[in-house]
């Protein structure tokens, strides 16, 4: 017998017991009273079994209640009542398993996700093998239709990836050499020849199971709440049911009281919520840490968004470049890109590419570097000391100040370089804003986020060029790591609830003090994952408003469920108080409530449609163009190469 067999048994053969004694009864009483006696029993049983095991670990649960009142109901021969509370218990609780098993469909369609073999090159041959055993390193091949079994980097082949289980986008991925994939997203087509890098338990997939699995079996602190309430809700419905019978010395009456004071549905309310909330999150690419996260999610007043990573690509390129008197472009981009070749920051890219696209030798490594957080980089290059960076970096002087405010009111990040303290040259670098920008600040103040920053360590003049294309009117720039998390904690201290959005290591002393830290395009990172309050697959903007509201509906549900139950209380011990309400009929109503709030819930499963995204100006000339300016274009930039 299967456990979906197992969940109607009991129910069948009650339900076929009761209706037997109905029939047998018209014939012969006592016949009738022993089916009706043996249905109790068989539909009974079970719960007296929990309510001594949960008794015996001192908790008084629901089970208890019932447990008390059908036995109530067999003393006094009250054969019908026992029965019937009994069997609709049980049925009450098999259609709650059956429609809470649908609220965490989304974690069982994940697990089923899990590819189970892979095919791999051994000995110059194909070789399927269990998933699990494919090794790090090893050489993997998926074919058109084919499940990608690891964690891998293609290095053959191209392919349409559909990877809407991993990061909810629905649109499959075009996937070359060098690109990463995920296991458990699908080879649409095309064909792959790929590297594992992520095997088992240790690839993407995986690790969403794990954290959805723990997010869902994680507590709010309002069903916290409602979980210490009902530890005191329970014994108290037995006090006043004892009170009660002895101030009335009617049995009946207090046996009533003890069906209709169940607090089934209070108790599920929340949870039930919570796992259709999280499920429906993952399922578009979302990952929320647990439902203490959710709730605070849904009182997101202000969100700061990271300059670069979020609201720009963080793909910057190279677009001026100014030489001082007796200097030469080429020299300049040079000297800097010899002294960036040894720096990680995204600014070093651009300028040590545009040198390599001129021909111009760039070093492995420099001679020594040291890196000066939030302000450039300093390298010793053929014994002589070369500083890339901002102002503050360089010092100020007049050149060097006419350079930068050129360069900045153009919308380009100024790159000062100085060669042993001496300003020779700037470089302008510019950042590429995203596909949807402007309408991530739009929804965010349409599903009611009051304020919408912008964080940048870039100076103020690009910072506000940026702010102005997407629609942000607060910008706080020239920011340390120190600084992103002091304006975080100025804004909670003005009783702000924060959200920080950000990608960068930069961004990691505010994302851990904001009330809500959400980490952009975590499918690559195991980190962000883990970490991360709510972690977005994708680096789609899109789902940024896409969660907070998720996380207002999810908490909408969660009061109105709370609502349905204390109303559904209040209402049947109206009904008890008034007349016309008895065991079984109470018992009816309860289970019918539980229904109620688990099908309430599951409105949360249903997938929200995403506004089509526009496509802005996102070219770092267009923005340049629109402000009238004078630096050299990047054409110009590229053909003063040749």
């Amino acid at each position: 017998m299967n456990a979906r067999t197992r969940r109607w048994a009991i129910p069948a053969v009650a339900g076929t017991l009761i209706v037997s004694a109905l029939v047998a009864g018209r014939l012969n009483t006592t016949v009738g009273d022993l089916l009706m006696l043996t249905a109790a029993v068989v539909a009974g049983t079970p719960v007296v079994i929990k309510a001594y095991r949960a008794l015996a670990v001192r908790v008084v649960g629901i089970d208890l209640l019932v447990a008390v009142a059908a036995i109530g109901a067999v003393a006094i021969r009250n054969f019908w009542e026992a029965a019937a509370v009994t069997f609709l218990f049980a049925l009450g609780h098999s259609l709650e398993s059956a429609t809470l098993a649908k609220t965490r469909s989304a974690l069982a369609e994940l697990v089923a996700l899990a590819p189970t073999t892979a095919t791999v090159i051994r000995d110059g041959a194909q070789v399927e093998v269990p998933a699990h055993a494919v090794g790090v390193g090893e050489t993997v091949i998926v074919k058109h239709g084919g499940r990608v079994p690891v964690d891998g980097t293609v290095t053959a082949g191209q392919a349409a990836v559909d990877e809407a289980a991993i990061t909810g986008e629905s649109i499959p991925a075009e996937k070359s050499p060098d690109d990463d994939v995920y296991a458990g997203t699908i080879v649409a087509d095309g064909f792959l020849t790929l590297t594992a890098t992520g095997v088992g338990a240790d690839t993407t997939l995986a690790r969403i199971i794990h954290r959805v699995e723990e997010a869902q079996d994680a507590k709010a602190r309002t069903q916290q709440f409602m979980e210490r309430f009902s530890k005191w809700y329970t014994p108290g419905i037995i006090v006043l049911s004892l009170v009660v019978g002895l101030a009335t010395m009617n049995l009946e009456l207090a046996l009533t009281l003890l069906v209709i004071g169940c607090p089934g549905a209070l108790v599920i309310s929340v949870p039930v919520a919570l796992v259709a909330g999280i499920g429906r999150a993952a399922r578009d690419g979302v990952l929320i840490k647990g439902g203490e996260f959710l709730e605070t999610a849904a009182r997101i007043d202000v969100v700061a968004l990271d300059k670069t990573g979020t609201i720009t690509r963080g793909e910057p390129e190279l677009i001026s470049i100014l030489a001082r008197d007796g200097f030469s472009d080429d020299e300049v981009l040079s000297w800097a890109a010899r002294a960036e070749a040894g720096s990680g920051h995204p600014l070093a890219v651009p300028v040590v590419a545009a040198a390599r696209d001129r021909g111009l030798a760039v070093p492995a490594v420099p001679d020594d570097v040291r890196t000066v957080p939030g302000h450039g980089v300093v390298a010793t290059v053929d014994s002589r000391e070369v500083a890339v960076g901002n102002l503050a970096l360089v010092g100020h002087e007049p050149w060097a100040d006419q350079a930068a405010d050129e360069l900045s009111a153009a919308g380009l990040t100024p790159l000062l370089l100085a060669l042993d303290g001496t300003v020779v040259g700037a470089l302008g670098v510019a950042d590429t804003i995203r596909d949807g920008a402007r309408e991530l600040v739009e929804e965010l103040r349409a599903i009611g986020v009051k304020r919408v920053l912008m964080l940048t360590g870039d100076n103020q003049q690009v910072a506000d060029a940026i702010a102005r294309q997407v629609g942000i009117d607060e910008v706080r720039a020239s920011l340390l790591p120190d600084d992103k998390l002091a304006v975080i904690t100025d804004l909670q201290s003005q009783g702000h609830s924060v959200a920080m959005v950000g990608d960068g290591v930069n961004d990691a002393p505010a994302l851990a003090v904001a009330d809500v830290g959400i980490a952009m395009g975590a499918a690559g990172s195991p980190v962000a994952v883990e970490t991360a309050d709510i972690a977005l697959m994708a680096s789609r903007l899109d789902r940024i408003p896409h969660a907070l509201g998720l996380a207002k509906r999810t908490v909408g549900v969660m009061r109105s469920n709370i609502v349905i139950a204390l109303a559904t209380v209040g209402a049947l011990l109206a009904g008890v108080l008034f007349g016309g309400v008895t065991m079984a009929i109470g018992m009816l109503v309860h289970e019918a409530s539980v229904l109620v709030v688990i099908v309430n819930a599951m409105r949360l499963l249903r997938p929200t449609p995403s506004p089509p995204s526009r496509v802005l100006a996102s070219d770092p000339l267009e923005l340049r163009s629109t402000q009238g300016l004078s630096v050299a274009t990047r054409s110009e930039v590229s053909s003063s190469a040749t």
